[in-house]
């Protein structure tokens, strides 16, 4: 359940934040993006660019939607705060990355355990400009839209550990390309910093039979060695080979996990 309501557009199609809404998006972007220069991988700092995203206020859908259209084809949807497996499938299989339109409180600055549109917009769209990251994407939704329910208990495993907390090389440092991981200024240090946790190489069995949980910082994360480490992940009959090695291997609690 969500405690947040997400906006609607208005006659006109925008959407009117207040001044107390941007003063959010303000505040938050003066707190990650300095941490974005020392921490985001490469492909995410020129995505940032591509999509030059306002530092003082929400921008609108449809201009970020320009953008990406322009570069890999992707737009961006309007959706409430939470939606379901189903329509998030359909939706990534169109090419289309859904936005809740709303913005997290003061109480949540740090850190929200909802996607709301500052982690929607500033955390995933800047790689939706990379081929890589969003020909994976989008081969996620296709999956997903034909996979069964016990499948996609394991696919959301997957996108859990790339898309949201994702790290990757960048020659002796690690960098971080996760949207869960680049919205939010707390996890962008611990997960580069902390020493209380593990940083594994990717190997897509055990993304598959590791459990995550949405409510604390992650205590565990896969580094992939490039981006287009990514295109491995796009055939939907080895993924399934996965999973079932997965299943046969067994779960890891999130407790073992760490």
């Amino acid at each position: 359940m969500t405690s947040y309501v997400a906006k609607q557009p208005s006659a006109s199609g925008l959407y009117e934040w207040t001044t107390v809404e941007n003063a959010i998006w303000q505040k938050l972007m003066q707190l990650q993006k300095p941490l974005l220069k020392t921490y985001a991988c490469e492909e995410f700092m020129a995505g940032l660019a591509t999509l030059g995203l306002d530092d003082k206020q929400i921008p609108q859908l449809e201009s970020v939607s320009a953008k990406l259209r322009r570069t890999t084809g992707w737009s961006v949807e309007a959706v409430p705060a939470l939606i379901s497996f189903g329509r998030f499938f359909e939706l990534l299989a169109n090419r289309q990355f859904p936005v809740a339109t709303f913005i997290r409180s003061e109480d949540d600055l740090t850190y929200l355990q909802e996607p709301d549109i500052f982690h929607e917009i500033l955390g995933h769209c800047p790689l939706l400009t990379n081929n890589s990251y969003a020909a994976f994407t989008h081969a996620y939704g296709q999956i997903g839209n034909t996979a069964t329910k016990e499948q996609r208990t394991f696919m959301a495993r997957l996108y859990w550990f790339t898309i949201e907390f994702g790290l990757i090389r960048s020659g002796s440092r690690l960098k971080a390309y996760g949207g869960g991981i680049l919205s939010s200024p707390k996890e962008t240090v611990a997960a580069i910093e902390s020493k209380d946790v593990l940083r594994v190489p990717f190997d897509p069995v055990e993304v598959l039979r590791t459990d995550y949980r949405i409510d604390r910082l992650q205590q565990i994360y896969f580094v992939i060695d490039d981006m287009s480490e990514l295109d491995s992940l796009l055939d939907p009959q080895q993924l399934f080979k996965w999973i079932e090695q997965a299943k046969e291997l067994g779960v890891k609690p999130y407790k073992e996990s760490a």
